[in-house]
Formats: structure tokens, C-alpha cells, sequence
């Protein structure tokens, strides 16, 4: 896939069609995730939801690469809202930034927040968005991952100052959301735009779908 260059990469809706990705989901269905960015993704399935935030903590991730603690925070997140709802599929999600082995969670403060985007300006990394689907009472799980790259373009401290006191970066991995003035300092995209975002609509879909034909 080519990079998505330019300003079209803070519109969502030109990088996610609702059509391609409606969903027929038969199974009562949670979201373990109090994000309303991953609420309004998964609207974008056209499967009915509830919303059962997870309490479960995210681990550190400094022994793991980022793909496997996001696959870790996922499953956990699931596994502690699924206790509590046997009889519901429950969708966990955990979306993490790296590059290379550096990974970047969340900032613990606007210090912090600062310091990642300036690491990340000018350069490409890498987003890592994991899912767990699971259904306790059936013994039933899918865990799996989708990586999106994404180009900074080059930025001043001004510039950094600028986006953060537009965008609040601290409940966000890699401080920034790319749904939020995002052309301000993303220059491109490679893969999925929504797995940025929060969930990979294409992976989900498909592992929705492969649910429904297995039940």
C-alpha cells in the first residue's frame, strides 16, 4: 500500500468506507474499552454493542516488544470484563507506538508527552493495535495484531507546543491521535488509518465474520 501523503489523513472517513466493512454479528457483544474513539470505530461495523470498560492494569512492556504487550493488555482487558460476562463475546484492545525497540505507552505528563513527540518528529514508527475476542463460556478466544507505519513530518518545539495545547496526548500511546489535528504532524500513512485510531476495522471485521461462521 502506498503512503497516504498529506492533509486527507486527518479525514477517517476517506480512509474506512462504512460499506466494506458492515458487519452481520449475531452474538451479544462488549466492548471492554471505555475509549470513544474505539466506540465510534466499532459503530462503523454496524454491530449493536455495550460498553463495559476493563479495570484490568496495563503491563510494563519493557520485556516485551510492542506487538506482544499490546496482545498481553488485549487479552487481559478482555479476560476481566469476560469474568464478569460469561455468556458475551467481549472485545479487548490495546494500542501501543514503537520504533524499533523503543516503545512508547502513554505519557505520564505533558513533560513526558513533549519528549515523545519530539523523538517521533520527522521520522516513521510504527502502530501496533492488538484485539482479543473472547467468550468464557464457550472456551472460545482469538488474539491477534495489526501494525500501521507512520511518517512525522519534521517539527519545531513551536510546533509541538501548538499541538499539545490543542489535543490532550495523555490517554493517548505515542501522545498524539491522529483523528485530532492530526495533519498538523503526521505526513503519511502505511496500512490501516483506523488501526491507528484504535481498531483495525479490516482485521476485526474478518475475525467477526470467521465468529459467525464458526457458531
Amino acid at each position: 500500500m502506498q503512503m497516504v501523503r498529506g492533509e486527507s489523513v486527518a479525514n477517517l472517513s476517506q480512509f474506512q468506507p462504512v460499506s466494506v466493512f458492515q458487519v452481520v454479528f449475531p452474538h451479544p457483544l462488549i466492548l471492554a474499552s471505555g475509549s470513544p474513539r474505539r466506540a465510534d470505530l466499532l459503530r462503523q461495523l454496524g454491530v449493536s454493542f455495550n460498553v463495559k470498560p476493563s479495570e484490568a492494569p496495563e503491563i510494563q512492556h519493557d520485556q516485551f516488544t510492542a506487538r506482544e504487550a499490546a496482545q498481553v493488555n488485549a487479552y487481559r482487558k478482555a479476560r476481566s470484563v469476560a469474568k464478569k460476562f460469561p455468556d458475551w463475546v467481549v472485545l479487548g484492545a490495546d494500542t501501543l507506538v514503537c520504533q524499533g525497540a523503543r516503545v512508547f505507552g502513554k505519557p505520564a505528563n505533558l513533560d513526558d508527552a513533549y519528549r515523545m513527540l519530539e523523538e517521533l518528529e520527522g521520522t516513521e514508527h510504527q502502530v501496533v493495535t492488538a484485539i482479543c475476542l473472547m467468550h468464557l463460556r464457550a472456551r472460545r478466544q482469538t488474539i491477534c495484531s495489526e501494525s500501521t507505519e507512520v511518517r512525522f513530518r519534521p517539527l519545531t518545539a513551536v510546533d509541538i507546543r501548538r499541538y499539545l495545547t490543542q489535543v490532550n496526548p495523555l490517554d493517548k500511546a505515542g501522545a498524539y491521535a491522529i483523528q485530532e489535528h492530526g495533519d498538523w504532524i503526521v505526513e503519511g500513512v502505511r496500512g490501516s488509518y483506523s488501526n491507528v485510531v484504535g481498531l483495525p476495522l479490516e482485521r476485526l471485521s474478518q475475525e467477526l465474520n470467521r465468529w459467525t461462521r464458526r457458531a
